[in-house]
């Protein structure tokens, strides 16, 4: 396996592994959790030279954080810690976005805990609260860096609008974003509006939630419980025509001897605008899987042909159900 290489978020001197590690895998949304498993693959992540690890508080309530907090223990200076707040739970199980300075400060307290950590390298804003103005939010969060409790701040699924209003109150490091090839939306304005600022963009869920990995091809391959199984494009009704974009990439990653998950953060990571994926995984044959992408180079060919096969023109489908979907890109 080649030696894990390092990029800079965006202009923000933090300096993260190409290839991050994202924890959502690993609160359950996508079948039961093994934590003991999720334990090992974190520290074998460490191992192997990723140091760019992501969550957030509304992750299984909290206890991704302190999963991570406890196997970062005693290795915190090999790592670059990103977590989220403003995307809260109602008792019923309804969500809602939360940006309101009191909850920020309170929120950053919470996790600081459940880190085990003194400071966290990049606090995200999860959700943009339409209840309170961005500059309020992220002026709550520059407070935050002010005091020592945060290095860098960060917006989830912000517009580009609301991206260049909370980069005028404080700098934003980073917007973490959906994007991979099944998912290519910020190629209009978001990824355009990064570059200009200086802004580093994260790309969660490269693999498509594991479907351009090639291992779902009915809804039933999913198991009982799984969030994936809300989601728009896995319906019988688009499943079909969006597993021709997946044959695509496993046919360029059998002519390569490499598998369909590779081939995909290849082609993330030699998109132009410098993005860092954080493929989310709860195993350690995954991990590995994914790591070895850092050292894959595309050829023109290959990318023009993966470029074609995801153009957004596509109707794939809505990426997220009806209820998130409406809360996302304010």
């Amino acid at each position: 396996m080649a030696a894990m290489r390092y990029v800079f978020l965006g202009g923000s001197g933090l300096r993260v592994s190409a290839i991050g590690l994202g924890g959502f895998a690993m609160a359950g949304f996508y079948g039961p959790a093994d934590d003991a498993e999720s334990r090992a693959t974190l520290a074998e992540a460490i191992d192997l030279g990723v140091n760019f690890i992501d969550t957030a508080d509304g992750y299984a309530g909290g206890r991704n954080e302190e999963l991570i907090g406890a196997a970062i223990a005693g290795r915190r200076d090999q790592v670059v810690i990103a977590t989220k707040i403003g995307n809260r739970r109602r008792e019923d199980g309804t969500a809602y976005a939360d940006g309101s300075p009191a909850y920020v400060a309170d929120a950053c307290e919470r996790s600081l805990k459940r880190l085990g950590v003194a400071t966290i390298d990049l606090l995200y804003l999860h959700r943009v609260d339409a209840a309170t103005p961005i500059e309020d939010a992220v002026g709550a969060m520059a407070r935050l860096v002010a005091a020592g409790k945060v290095r860098h701040l960060g917006l989830s699924e912000a517009s580009a609008a609301t991206i260049r209003r909370a980069h005028r109150v404080h700098p934003v490091a980073a917007l973490q974003t959906e994007y991979s090839l099944w998912s290519r939306f910020a190629e209009a304005e978001l990824l355009p509006t990064c570059r200009s600022l200086g802004i580093g963009y994260v790309a969660y869920s490269p693999l498509g939630r594991g479907f351009l990995t090639g291992t779902i091809r009915r809804l039933d391959d999913l198991p009982a419980g799984d969030w994936r199984r809300s989601l728009p494009r896995l319906q019988p009704d688009r499943l079909a025509r969006n597993l021709t974009l997946v044959s695509e990439v496993e046919a360029v990653g059998r002519a390569r001897g490499l598998s369909p998950a590779q081939i995909a953060l290849a082609w993330v990571l030699a998109r132009p605008e410098g993005i860092v994926p954080i493929p989310g995984t709860r195993n350690r044959r995954h991990l590995r899987e994914n790591i070895g992408a850092a050292g894959i180079v595309l050829t023109a060919d290959e990318i023009a042909r993966l470029d074609q096969a995801s153009d957004p023109r596509h109707d794939f489908g809505e990426r997220l159900p009806e209820g998130e979907i409406r809360r996302v890109n304010l």
